[in-house]
């Protein structure tokens, strides 16, 4: 079992979620403002909670979901941007957070073993 308060990609993820939540606060459309806050919850959310279970290929599940919450949070921060409802300056720090919270699971994945994401090309895996 690993102890998810020593993971430096924990850590970054808690502090992104707060960041997100601050941000988000006076946003006056409710689905994004909700859906946000979903998003940034569950990065280290699975995180813990794949680091409490019993095995490494059980960690590694709860990781790819966090890895799959971190580009719908991403996602989500630049719909807010092009929908107006909060700067580019305020977001692009936390886009930017997420795409290296987004290598820092996936590094973490594969020293768990395990072959991290598999790409799809034209329908063939690689």
């Amino acid at each position: 079992m690993h102890h998810f308060e020593e993971l430096d990609v924990w850590k970054r993820s808690a502090r992104l979620a707060v960041s997100v939540l601050e941000l988000i606060e006076p946003v006056k459309l409710y689905a994004l403002r909700d859906q946000m806050a979903r998003s940034c919850i569950s990065v280290p959310s699975n995180i813990a909670e794949g680091a409490e279970r019993e095995s490494d290929r059980e960690f590694r599940r709860f990781l790819a979901i966090a890895k799959g919450s971190v580009g719908e949070l991403r996602t989500q921060l630049y719909l807010g941007i092009r929908a107006g409802s909060f700067s580019a300056d305020a977001a692009n720090p936390l886009i930017e957070e997420t795409k290296q919270i987004g290598s820092m699971i996936e590094g973490l994945r594969k020293r768990l073993g395990g072959g991290g994401v598999t790409k799809i090309v034209s329908g063939w895996f690689f």
